[in-house]
């Protein structure tokens, strides 16, 4: 049995000189989507007791939490996301037609992302605007938008302690307003090499 051939990164510029060619009197813009949970959550921790005996302690049981959906053009500070409540084809066919509508007159998105069910092109709505183009399986680290939520969480998210839902979502919100105010900050955090050069004809 012959080893199935695994899909590479290096077949971007050959996908997207495919979509070019599908949509001539588009102009194509390279974008990466994805999506984190960001909530309340009790979470373990270590502290100095006596071994052998269990440590008497408060533990937070709240779950309350939110999805930030998000897609940001590689290299630039371009960005749009979309907090919604659950992760869910339903919830990824609103993400798109929001994404679609931000989108200038004449452009076509080709939205690379990972391959989880909810991104599926046969259960959604895709405008016709946008262009799914999935990542190799497991590989995360293709993914620029991983950075950006490694970065969000340690800067503006950790250690807090959010009483619901509303707070969650007000926290979240200004968490990302804070580091859209933060100039280039994006572009840094988004500037993989394989998606930068691999550019759009």
């Amino acid at each position: 049995m012959r080893p199935r051939k695994r899909r590479s990164k290096k077949e971007l510029p050959s996908k997207l000189q495919g979509l070019a060619a599908e949509h001539p009197d588009a102009r194509l813009q390279l974008w990466c989507q994805d999506e984190a949970r960001f909530g309340q959550k009790g979470r373990t921790t270590r502290v100095w007791y006596e071994r052998g005996e269990r440590p008497p302690g408060v533990v937070d049981q709240r779950f309350e939490s939110l999805y930030l959906f998000a897609a940001c053009r590689p290299g630039t500070d371009e960005t749009f996301a979309l907090a919604l409540p659950r992760v869910s084809a339903d919830a990824m066919t609103l993400f798109l037609e929001h994404f679609a509508r931000q989108l200038e007159p004449g452009v076509h998105a080709v939205l690379v992302l990972d391959q989880a069910d909810w991104h599926d092109a046969r259960a959604l709505h895709v405008p016709e605007t946008i262009t799914l183009l999935p990542l190799p399986p497991a590989s995360p680290a293709l993914n620029p938008v991983e950075r950006v939520w490694l970065y969000l969480r340690e800067r503006y998210l950790s250690h807090r302690v959010l009483d619901d839902y509303e707070a969650v979502l007000e926290a979240v919100c200004r968490a990302w307003n804070r580091l859209l105010d933060e100039t280039g900050r994006l572009t840094t955090l988004t500037a993989y090499p394989y998606l930068t050069a691999s550019a759009i004809p």
